[in-house]
């Protein structure tokens, strides 16, 4: 991998195709490892210092147990898709079950969460018979498990191993630090794992470094594109300001939120949506136990939506409360109009992207995050501010702002959108893109890991030492970029 303005021209002679992404986020991050690990030439355009540095990324979200209202189609496309991210991104997981609770404050019932669960084990269960190499979750047998109140009560009077070994010592203290009153019954734990962006951004950044067929222009900013003679021809900024040009074969749009700026330069109209979100960096000095991933539901948008806490190292927890006064803005999510394929936010959302946030708020909505953790951990009210907010803009194609599982779209001469709405569903879309452009030879298939050798030569040490100094560079805590979980 290179770093500045160099061409990327195509002669006749080229045994591979060139192909130009544009946005280094985690679509294009993975687009660039896939097409770069097959031979194809590439050119990741990223107009940040840094690649996956966009919304906060904690959950693999494998089965897309945390969406009580996304289809069940969608929940087994999540967990096929995360399934093959964690094969192709073997060390960014932090490995610790996830407890979904149902409070009194909701009208949902625990037992409808049921039925849905026993059709996603089984449906890991196939994977796993295709492929024992898809067991990257745990044993399919033990992929859920129920907790009555008596249970949680048995638990909460046990003292936590050093290194759980099984969900019940995960849960221990879940159940001697939560509310349990508030709880509806059953808590059910199930083998939904945490996912490390500092790591992933890691494992992707050290896989392009190692690539010389793939080049990255950081600091760069495309600013018009043509598609003449068979050739997409980009004009960008590159970091000293300077006007620079470049052609490819292939153009591919993965900018995150800002996807619609590049369809109106492609001058390929899309309707999207685009919406805002933050989650809080908190420290619990007070509990080091070893924590699994809560998620206590609620309504969407109302003062009772979920709360989300994820465990990291030395008491380390990021909150999401999906209220309007914490994670969710007022006026964050907007829409694409006829004039423009790009949504636009309100400007101090902008001003949030582009030049982060004041100390006032992020002490103030880091705060609101406790309390609302608070009414069902109560110990956690004695948190306090950990670090700056995760943050960022996530686009959503269509107009439907429920959408979790999305990959890619084809549009005019050799363009296509990564579309992703969430992480684990870039490699797939990648996948598509080389498939409906038939951008490889008919033999060179296999496995992800065969077909990915740079990518399975890292170890666990580079990627964590690697993240480490990005949480350094970005100012945020170590803790989030280390190894935590079960081995």
């Amino acid at each position: 991998m290179t770093i500045g303005s160099e061409m990327l021209q195509v002669s006749e002679n080229s045994v591979s195709p060139s192909v130009a992404i544009i946005g280094g986020g985690v679509a294009g991050a993975t687009a660039a490892v896939h097409m770069s690990e097959l031979g194809l030439d590439v050119l990741l355009m990223e107009k940040g210092p840094g690649l996956v540095n966009g919304p906060p990324i904690c959950h693999l979200h494998a089965g897309g147990n945390l969406y009580r209202e996304i289809s069940l189609q969608q929940c087994i496309e999540l967990l096929r898709q995360s399934i093959d991210t964690v094969r192709l991104y073997p060390h960014t997981l932090n490995k610790r079950p996830t407890v979904i609770a149902v409070p009194h404050s909701d009208p949902g019932v625990p037992d409808d969460i049921l039925p849905r669960l026993g059709v996603i084990q089984r449906a890991y269960q196939q994977l796993v018979d295709e492929d024992e190499r898809n067991r990257v979750l745990g044993f399919p047998a033990e992929y859920y498990q129920t907790f009555m109140r008596e249970d949680l009560d048995r638990l909460a009077k046990l003292t936590q191993p050093e290194q759980p070994g099984t969900i019940e010592e995960w849960l221990i203290p879940f159940a001697q630090h939560t509310d349990l009153d508030t709880l509806k019954y059953p808590v059910i734990a199930v083998q939904e794992y945490g996912w490390s962006v500092f790591r992933l951004a890691a494992s992707a950044e050290l896989v392009l470094e190692a690539l010389p067929n793939c080049r990255v222009l950081a600091r760069s900013t495309l600013v018009a594109c043509d598609f003449v003679d068979n050739q997409w021809q980009l004009t960008y900024l590159d970091e000293q300001g300077k006007t620079r040009h470049a052609a490819c074969d292939y153009l591919v749009n993965a900018c995150g939120f800002e996807t619609g700026k590049l369809d109106d330069m492609a001058r390929q109209q899309r309707q999207r949506l685009v919406e805002f979100k933050a989650a809080y960096v908190t420290q619990w000095p007070q509990c080091q136990q070893a924590w699994p991933e809560v998620i206590f539901h609620g309504p969407r948008g109302t003062p009772q939506g979920m709360a989300q806490l994820t465990p990291y190292a030395d008491g380390v927890f990021q909150l999401h409360g999906m209220t309007q006064g914490i994670t969710l803005f007022d006026d964050g999510l907007v829409a694409s109009n006829e004039t423009s394929s790009q949504p636009e936010l309100p400007q101090h959302l902008e001003n949030k992207i582009t030049r982060g946030w004041q100390p006032e708020a992020t002490q103030e909505r880091t705060q609101r995050a406790i309390v609302h953790m608070s009414q069902f951990i109560p110990d956690f009210a004695r948190a306090e501010v950990g670090g700056k907010p995760l943050f960022g803009a996530q686009q959503i194609p269509g107009d439907d702002a429920t959408l979790r599982a999305a990959d890619v779209t084809f549009a005019g001469q050799h363009y296509a959108r990564i579309e992703v709405v969430k992480g684990s569903s870039a490699l797939e879309a990648a996948e598509k893109i080389v498939a409906t452009w038939n951008l490889v030879k008919a033999n060179q298939t296999g496995s992800i890991e065969d077909l990915h050798p740079v990518s399975m030569r890292l170890t666990a040490e580079q990627v964590e030492r690697k993240a480490l100094q990005l949480a350094d560079e970005r100012g945020y805590p170590r803790a989030l970029a280390k190894v935590v979980g079960s081995a």
